[in-house]
């Protein structure tokens, strides 16, 4: 009420006139002039001399006018904050996310949330699958991106994207020029193999593949977990590899990248949050994604 009283004073002293004042205020006359009266009481000051025809302010209502505007201008800061905070326009949002994420959608999903969204602080963790899957279940990292398969019962997923794999070969190899490529071509050569995870993610969908063309990989090297590596030492001659066809995104100097022929497996991209997470920066993130698919 002494907020609203300091309004209707901030209306009396810019208009100089109760009638204009009220017309303003769309309020009768009398109730505004009762509302100036009692904050003249509460602070214990006339602020409105009403002796002269023309109603001019005193000492203390010229003093107080200022200091009324700029009480009410936070005021009015305050709410103005409180309902962006309330709308997810502002806060912190942890975003999680396995490395060949970024070969994906995940540049244009944090573009578009960073120009919409300009004043939540973005902060960005590159993980393992593992470690990242703890994280968004201890609530260290607000949405994951990983990965399928993962079987988290307190988590939501949404899937982003869906990939077929990939022959990755040295340029030098007889069949990098030319099209789809059967793997049962290099059933005898080298591979490098991905890591395996507790979460089966690319590495399962790879296995499954070789599995299905009746080939047991030799392995030139495994356990290798960053594409970026996987693919630096095919460029080597160390081995060949299957990758996920987002690394076509960053093309490795060296590498040449074949669909493969009768290859039913893909490797699908989601993100992962609690389902009991209630961030509004994060509904607006995820908001975002379904915008995007």
């Amino acid at each position: 009420m002494r907020f609203r009283r300091l309004q209707y004073f901030v209306a009396v002293a810019e208009e100089l006139s109760f009638t204009r004042a009220a017309e303003r205020l769309h309020m009768a006359q009398p109730p505004l002039s009762q509302q100036i009266a009692l904050l003249e009481k509460d602070l214990g000051v006339t602020l409105v001399d009403r002796t002269r025809r023309t109603i001019r302010l005193t000492s203390a209502g010229a003093a107080l006018l200022p200091e009324a505007r700029r009480l009410l201008a936070e005021l009015d800061d305050a709410a103005r904050m409180v309902r962006r905070v309330g709308a997810g326009a502002v806060g912190r949002l942890t975003v999680g996310f396995v490395p060949t994420a970024i070969n994906g959608d995940l540049p244009e999903l944090l573009l578009a949330f960073r120009e919409g969204y300009p004043e939540v602080e973005l902060v960005l963790r590159e993980l393992a699958p593992d470690p990242l899957l703890r994280a968004v279940r201890e609530r260290r990292v607000d949405v994951g991106l990983l990965y399928r398969p993962f079987s988290e019962p307190e988590l939501a997923e949404h899937r982003l994207s869906s990939e077929r794999l990939l022959l990755a070969l040295p340029e030098g190899h007889p069949l990098a020029a030319g099209g789809e490529v059967s793997l049962t071509e290099v059933r005898d050569e080298p591979f490098v193999l991905p890591e395996q995870h507790d979460i089966p993610g690319i590495h399962a969908a790879v296995a499954a593949t070789f599995t299905d063309a009746g080939i047991a990989p030799r392995a030139a090297q495994r356990g290798v977990w960053l594409v970026q590596t996987v693919l630096g030492l095919v460029a080597a001659g160390v081995g060949r590899a299957v990758v996920p066809e987002s690394v076509e995104a960053v093309r490795r100097r060296g590498v040449a990248l074949r669909p493969i022929r009768d290859a039913h497996h893909r490797v699908e991209l989601a993100a992962a949050w609690r389902r009991d997470h209630d961030s509004e920066p994060l509904a607006n993130f995820l908001a975002g994604i379904g915008a995007h698919m």
